[in-house]
């Protein structure tokens, strides 16, 4: 599995201009299940999110996790993470997960977050969407388990 996150003071998720997911100040999560993943993954990942202490203490440090700070989660199917570049100009995208498969493991790593009691919006798997944010910091992590 392989996530973008980012820091944001709130973030949306819109589809043919109507919003279908938000989040006020947590996390906008990026996510892309790839070739050979499954079920454990997709939980080590929201797990791993949800420790990474990358929101500010009351001394201004880099010490509280998402839970620490009452944030939320705007979670969005990302395929094309699983770029590969690295033969022309085309990006490939043969790594990804099929879509199936793919859908499965986003709902399945969204709900594991909302099970751990994140306010969890979601995009539509699959779909054209504009996504709108306010990234705080700027805060953005690549992580690839």
């Amino acid at each position: 599995m392989r996530a973008l996150i980012q820091r944001v003071t709130r973030a949306s998720v819109a589809v043919d201009g109507a919003e279908v997911g938000a989040c006020g100040p947590g996390l906008m999560i990026l996510v892309c299940a790839m070739q050979g993943d499954g079920p454990d993954k997709a939980r080590a990942l929201a797990d791993k999110i949800l420790k990474l202490r990358i929101f500010r203490d009351d001394s201004g440090k880099t010490n509280r996790a998402l839970a620490d700070v009452g944030g939320g989660a705007l979670v969005v199917s990302q395929f094309t993470l699983a770029a590969d570049t690295s033969r022309g100009n085309r990006p490939g995208f043969s790594q990804a997960a099929p879509p199936d498969e793919g859908r499965t493991l986003y709902e399945l790593f969204a709900d594991h977050l909302a099970a751990q009691g994140v306010p969890v919006g979601r995009g539509v798997f699959g779909a054209e969407m504009e996504v709108t944010l306010v990234n705080d910091g700027p805060m953005t992590i690549w992580l690839d388990l």
